[in-house]
């Protein structure tokens, strides 16, 4: 008989291989419905490598924390889902690994959409090191669709790779629902060039949507890289709230990071690096208690609502389409260099929008272009607080501020690197 110290060596043993899930290979469609019959916590469902083409996928599996089941390509990029494909997921703790869509139809709906019925979402589930790309032509006609659609709660985006989207609908949305925060984490994913739409509806992310837009979204939109995301003004449009945009890079995106119906969300330690090409913007401001601090902005030829940092007027009693009222922003340590508008104060969507913005800090940031004019007051600013800012311009724009400094020069800060393109999206796409 084993003594009961021996007994504890073994089980500590063959514990680990108790516990492993089943490795199912899966040839296709067919298979992987009769695989999700028996799938239990642990199971690794290992997609055969090829194209799949015109092949639609439902998962909907339950695993845990430290068992999720997980469903991947046998090679990282080495199944090719062609044509008329998608992937729904649903439930919790479902992992996705290594697929990738290769010019989708783009004809409406999703490619990748986490949730498989309206009542059947996906929760803390991981969608990681994936990839929708195209290379077609732009269509302007009445195709709405989306590369991954975002539902449920507390769901991961991670090291994937969106590419060429040419068709009328956002790159990535997160969808909200009454009673629960999305709670969604989006980061270390590449976005790459996405032509320009020429209408509304071309954002590369969007979290929520207007009738939404009351509830709180606490996404997390971190360390990605943006990369002529041209499709609209919006590049990522913000219609939730208290949400955090930090980290990320945008290399000459024509639009701005927009607080579009939003309270209390923070938008840090971004790189915006426009390289003076047309359009580009930083960051625009609508709503309640936003933070904009510590962001780098450079070289942008965006002007009025594209300007370096926007602080946009709001409509009297505005609609939830409309735009509400900023108030008590807070815009700290920021550096604007070489931007043809630094900052614009009350901007104006059109006639309708009469309300200032009010209460807002500005400190310590750095605004310098020794050629153009700095600031654009297009409506006075009232209650605004103006605290050890440097603005060195061809002229500041306006009468001289308590709290800007506009002749001594101030140490100009270090400018921060570059996301490198190797440490974002996936490998085996490169």
């Amino acid at each position: 008989m084993l003594s009961r110290r021996l007994l504890v060596v073994v089980l500590s043993l063959l514990l680990p291989l108790i516990s492993k899930g089943a490795e199912i290979p899966v040839a296709d469609a067919a298979a992987l419905d009769a695989a999700l019959k028996t799938v239990k916590a642990g199971d690794v469902l290992v997609l055969k490598a090829g194209e799949w083409k015109d092949t639609r996928l439902a998962i909907k599996a339950e695993g845990t924390k430290e068992k999720p089941v997980t469903l991947r390509a046998a090679t990282p990029g080495g199944t090719i889902f062609t044509g008329d494909s998608n992937l729904k997921i649903s439930g919790h703790h479902v992992v996705v690994e290594g697929l990738w869509f290769r010019d989708p139809a783009q004809t409406s709906g999703e490619v990748i959409e986490l949730r498989t019925h309206s009542k059947e979402l996906a929760y803390d589930c991981v969608v990681r090191g994936c990839a929708v790309t195209s290379a077609a032509a732009v269509d302007l006609g009445k195709k709405t669709s989306r590369f991954c659609s975002i539902y449920g709660t507390g769901n991961t985006v991670e090291n994937c790779h969106f590419e060429g989207k040419n068709t009328g609908g956002t790159t990535m949305v997160v969808w909200l629902a009454e009673g629960a925060e999305a709670k969604h984490t989006i980061r270390g994913n590449y976005f790459g060039p996405r032509p320009r739409l020429g209408k509304n509806g071309g954002e590369t992310i969007r979290l929520g949507d207007s009738s939404t837009a009351h509830l709180n979204g606490h996404c997390e939109v971190t360390g990605n890289l943006f990369e002529r995301c041209d499709g609209e003004v919006e590049i990522i449009s913000i219609k939730s709230n208290e949400n955090h945009i930090a980290g990320n890079t945008f290399l000459e995106c024509e639009g701005a990071v927009t607080l579009r119906h939003s309270h209390r969300s923070v938008v840090e330690n971004n790189l915006f690096l426009a390289n003076h090409k047309k359009g580009t913007g930083g960051v625009r401001i609508i709503g309640e208690d936003h933070k904009v601090t510590n962001n780098w902005i450079e070289g942008c030829e965006g002007d009025s609502s594209r300007s370096a940092i926007t602080f946009m007027n709001a409509i009297p009693d505005s609609p939830a389409s409309g735009y509400y009222q900023v108030k008590r922003a807070l815009v700290q340590g920021n550096t604007v260099k070489d931007c043809k508008v630094s900052l614009t104060i009350g901007e104006q969507h059109d006639k309708k929008c009469t309300l200032p913005p009010l209460d807002c800090v500005i400190r310590d940031n750095v605004i310098i272009n020794p050629k153009r004019q700095l600031l654009y007051l297009v409506t006075e600013a009232p209650g605004w607080k103006w605290e050890n800012n440097v603005m060195i311009g061809k002229n500041l724009g306006i009468e001289s501020l308590p709290g800007v400094v506009t002749e001594a020069p101030k140490p100009e800060r270090v400018r921060p690197a570059a996301v490198a393109r190797e440490k974002v999206g996936v490998a085996w796409l490169r």
